[in-house]
């Protein structure tokens, strides 16, 4: 069964990224930030991370600068989200990182497809 690893503070969408994803047939687990997203990706392989930018304690950018050192196949599996589209700073990291990203708020439709076409 097909792993992802969702990084997100706000129940409801964490929720929704849950009950849509394992409709699908994924193994859907949550985090709530970057802190709890290491320690389960040092006890577990997921096939993906959805990952959102803005999260407390860490946040997606420096969860992703930490697997691309200590776990670049992963890194190389991370879709990101955030609500944040008019943040430059923000955009222009998830430009540069060359990774998928789904802007919020996303539908069950573009979750869905967007998770299936990172995982080709």
């Amino acid at each position: 069964m097909t792993r992802v690893l969702v990084v997100e503070d706000e129940p409801a969408i964490s929720n929704v990224c849950r009950r849509v994803l394992a409709g699908e047939g994924f193994e859907v687990e949550i985090a709530v930030n970057g802190k709890i997203a290491q320690d389960m990706i040092k006890k577990k392989q997921y096939h993906l991370c959805l990952i959102d930018i803005r999260t407390p304690r860490m946040g997606g950018e420096e969860l992703y600068r930490w697997l691309q050192k200590k776990y670049p196949q992963m890194a190389s599996r991370v879709v990101f989200t955030t609500g944040s589209v008019m943040d430059k700073g923000i955009m222009t990291f998830v430009e540069q990182s060359g990774r998928p990203f789904l802007p919020k708020p996303f539908t069950p439709k573009e979750l869905v497809a967007t998770v299936k076409e990172a995982l080709k």
